[in-house]
């Protein structure tokens, strides 16, 4: 069993709005929108697969996919949050 392709599995679709930013499809922050709903929605959806596996309706294995997804995706996004924040801040800090 070859570790890449699970891992390659796990994509979680961000590579196509990469790619699209770079066409000049849209602003930073439409792209930013956007990827804080995928975000949101992996929460959700891990919410339900978790109350699926407590109602004996969903495999546990399947609800630890989608927890893992959820939180990999969440600690990007306070990463990339904190980039922002860092950049603002030395942003403010230069003198004109």
């Amino acid at each position: 069993m070859r570790i890449e392709n699970n891992i390659s599995s796990l994509s979680l679709g961000w590579e196509e709005e990469i790619s699209g930013l770079s066409r000049g499809a849209g602003g930073f922050g439409e792209y930013l929108n956007q990827a804080l709903q995928k975000v949101n929605k992996l929460q959700v959806e891990a919410d339900q697969m978790v109350e699926k596996v407590a109602q004996g309706e969903e495999d546990i294995h399947n609800a630890f996919i989608a927890l893992e997804k959820a939180d990999l995706a969440l600690g990007i996004a306070v990463q990339v949050r904190n980039k922002v924040v860092e950049a603002y801040q030395e942003i403010m800090r230069m003198q004109v």
